[in-house]
Protein backbone atom coordinates (compact mmCIF):
# COMPACT_ATOMS: atom_id res chain seq x y z
CA UNK A 1 0.00 0.00 0.00
CA UNK A 2 1.13 3.51 -0.78
CA UNK A 3 -0.58 6.74 0.24
CA UNK A 4 -0.02 8.18 -3.22
CA UNK A 5 -1.21 5.02 -4.99
CA UNK A 6 -4.09 3.64 -2.92
CA UNK A 7 -5.42 0.20 -3.82
CA UNK A 8 -8.82 0.96 -2.31
CA UNK A 9 -10.70 3.61 -0.38
CA UNK A 10 -9.29 2.46 2.97
CA UNK A 11 -5.84 3.45 1.72
CA UNK A 12 -6.88 7.08 1.04
CA UNK A 13 -5.21 9.73 3.19
CA UNK A 14 -8.60 11.15 4.21
CA UNK A 15 -9.84 7.73 5.35
CA UNK A 16 -6.73 7.10 7.42
CA UNK A 17 -6.81 10.56 8.99
CA UNK A 18 -10.51 10.12 9.71
CA UNK A 19 -9.80 6.80 11.40
CA UNK A 20 -7.13 8.46 13.56
CA UNK A 21 -9.50 11.32 14.39
CA UNK A 22 -12.32 8.94 15.30
CA UNK A 23 -10.11 6.76 17.49
CA UNK A 24 -8.32 9.61 19.27
CA UNK A 25 -11.36 11.88 19.43
CA UNK A 26 -13.72 9.27 20.88
CA UNK A 27 -12.44 9.87 24.40
CA UNK A 28 -12.92 13.63 24.12
CA UNK A 29 -16.39 13.17 22.62
CA UNK A 30 -17.41 10.92 25.52
CA UNK A 31 -16.02 13.44 27.98
CA UNK A 32 -17.75 16.39 26.27
CA UNK A 33 -21.10 14.69 25.88
CA UNK A 34 -21.14 12.47 28.96
CA UNK A 35 -19.67 14.77 31.58
CA UNK A 36 -20.28 18.26 30.21
CA UNK A 37 -23.35 17.93 27.99
CA UNK A 38 -21.78 19.55 24.93
CA UNK A 39 -20.97 18.27 21.46
CA UNK A 40 -17.53 18.20 19.85
CA UNK A 41 -18.54 21.12 17.63
CA UNK A 42 -19.75 23.10 20.64
CA UNK A 43 -16.40 22.38 22.30
CA UNK A 44 -14.61 23.69 19.21
CA UNK A 45 -16.57 26.97 19.40
CA UNK A 46 -15.96 27.31 23.15
CA UNK A 47 -12.23 26.65 22.75
CA UNK A 48 -11.87 29.12 19.88
CA UNK A 49 -13.63 31.91 21.79
CA UNK A 50 -11.57 31.17 24.91
CA UNK A 51 -8.33 31.33 22.94
CA UNK A 52 -9.08 34.21 20.56
CA UNK A 53 -11.75 36.28 22.32
CA UNK A 54 -15.09 37.65 21.19
CA UNK A 55 -15.88 37.58 17.47
CA UNK A 56 -18.70 37.84 14.99
CA UNK A 57 -20.69 34.75 14.03
CA UNK A 58 -19.28 34.94 10.49
CA UNK A 59 -15.74 35.17 11.88
CA UNK A 60 -16.49 32.17 14.03
CA UNK A 61 -17.73 30.24 10.98
CA UNK A 62 -14.57 31.10 9.07
CA UNK A 63 -12.24 30.15 11.91
CA UNK A 64 -14.03 26.87 12.72
CA UNK A 65 -14.42 25.91 9.03
CA UNK A 66 -18.15 25.36 9.54
CA UNK A 67 -21.09 26.68 7.53
CA UNK A 68 -22.65 29.90 8.85
CA UNK A 69 -26.02 28.24 9.41
CA UNK A 70 -24.43 25.52 11.53
CA UNK A 71 -22.49 28.11 13.53
CA UNK A 72 -25.68 30.10 14.08
CA UNK A 73 -27.38 26.98 15.47
CA UNK A 74 -24.36 26.24 17.69
CA UNK A 75 -24.41 29.79 19.05
CA UNK A 76 -28.12 29.49 19.85
CA UNK A 77 -27.54 26.17 21.65
CA UNK A 78 -24.57 27.50 23.62
CA UNK A 79 -26.41 30.69 24.63
CA UNK A 80 -29.32 28.51 25.84
CA UNK A 81 -26.81 26.48 27.92
CA UNK A 82 -25.46 29.77 29.35
CA UNK A 83 -21.99 29.03 27.95
CA UNK A 84 -21.93 31.94 25.47
CA UNK A 85 -23.28 35.46 25.44
CA UNK A 86 -24.30 37.47 22.42
CA UNK A 87 -23.95 41.25 22.40
CA UNK A 88 -24.69 43.91 19.79
CA UNK A 89 -21.71 45.70 18.28
CA UNK A 90 -21.57 49.31 19.48
CA UNK A 91 -22.82 51.66 16.77
CA UNK A 92 -24.41 48.90 14.66
CA UNK A 93 -27.32 47.09 16.29
CA UNK A 94 -27.59 44.74 13.29
CA UNK A 95 -24.21 43.19 14.02
CA UNK A 96 -23.37 41.04 17.00
CA UNK A 97 -20.40 39.43 18.65
CA UNK A 98 -20.32 36.32 20.75
CA UNK A 99 -18.08 35.61 23.70
CA UNK A 100 -17.81 33.11 26.51
CA UNK A 101 -19.89 33.55 29.62
CA UNK A 102 -18.29 32.91 33.01
CA UNK A 103 -19.76 29.41 32.91
CA UNK A 104 -18.27 28.88 29.42
CA UNK A 105 -14.84 30.05 30.60
CA UNK A 106 -15.01 27.71 33.60
CA UNK A 107 -15.92 24.78 31.34
CA UNK A 108 -12.99 25.58 29.03
CA UNK A 109 -10.57 25.84 31.96
CA UNK A 110 -11.71 22.43 33.23
CA UNK A 111 -11.97 20.57 29.91
CA UNK A 112 -8.82 21.83 28.13
CA UNK A 113 -6.29 20.05 30.39
CA UNK A 114 -8.24 16.79 30.09
CA UNK A 115 -8.33 17.06 26.29
CA UNK A 116 -4.64 17.97 26.22
CA UNK A 117 -3.84 14.86 28.28
CA UNK A 118 -5.59 12.62 25.71
CA UNK A 119 -3.68 14.43 22.95
CA UNK A 120 -0.37 13.83 24.73
CA UNK A 121 -1.12 10.14 25.30
CA UNK A 122 -1.75 9.57 21.58
CA UNK A 123 1.35 11.53 20.57
CA UNK A 124 3.49 9.60 23.06
CA UNK A 125 3.55 6.85 20.40
CA UNK A 126 6.00 9.12 18.52
CA UNK A 127 9.41 10.41 19.57
CA UNK A 128 9.89 14.18 19.91
CA UNK A 129 11.61 14.24 16.51
CA UNK A 130 8.78 12.25 14.91
CA UNK A 131 6.22 14.62 16.46
CA UNK A 132 8.03 17.63 14.98
CA UNK A 133 8.25 15.95 11.57
CA UNK A 134 4.58 14.89 11.72
CA UNK A 135 3.54 18.45 12.64
CA UNK A 136 5.49 19.84 9.67
CA UNK A 137 3.97 17.22 7.35
CA UNK A 138 0.43 17.99 8.57
CA UNK A 139 1.03 21.69 7.91
CA UNK A 140 2.36 20.98 4.43
CA UNK A 141 -0.56 18.65 3.57
CA UNK A 142 -3.10 21.16 4.92
CA UNK A 143 -1.62 23.93 2.77
CA UNK A 144 -1.64 21.65 -0.30
CA UNK A 145 -5.28 20.66 0.30
CA UNK A 146 -6.32 24.31 0.78
CA UNK A 147 -4.52 25.27 -2.44
CA UNK A 148 -6.21 22.43 -4.30
CA UNK A 149 -9.64 23.42 -2.96
CA UNK A 150 -9.05 27.03 -4.04
CA UNK A 151 -7.73 26.25 -7.52
CA UNK A 152 -9.68 23.12 -8.51
CA UNK A 153 -13.12 23.42 -6.99
CA UNK A 154 -15.73 20.79 -7.77
CA UNK A 155 -18.50 22.57 -9.71
CA UNK A 156 -21.31 20.62 -8.02
CA UNK A 157 -22.45 21.97 -4.70
CA UNK A 158 -23.52 19.93 -1.69
CA UNK A 159 -27.29 20.17 -1.30
CA UNK A 160 -27.86 18.78 2.18
CA UNK A 161 -30.95 20.92 2.69
CA UNK A 162 -32.78 18.92 0.01
CA UNK A 163 -31.46 15.49 0.87
CA UNK A 164 -28.01 15.92 -0.70
CA UNK A 165 -26.06 12.79 0.09
CA UNK A 166 -29.15 10.79 1.06
CA UNK A 167 -30.22 10.26 -2.52
CA UNK A 168 -28.44 9.17 -5.65
CA UNK A 169 -28.25 11.77 -8.39
CA UNK A 170 -28.47 10.89 -12.09
CA UNK A 171 -25.33 11.79 -14.01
Amino acid sequence: MSLSRPRGSRDFLNYRLSRLLNASGAMVVRLCEGRYGITRREWRVIALLAEEGAMSPSGLAERTHLERGRVSALITQLVAKDLLQRQAVAGDARRAEVSLSEKGRALYDELLPQSAAFNREVLDALSAEEQDAFDAMLQKLTEAAERLAATRPVPEKADRRHGGARRLRPR
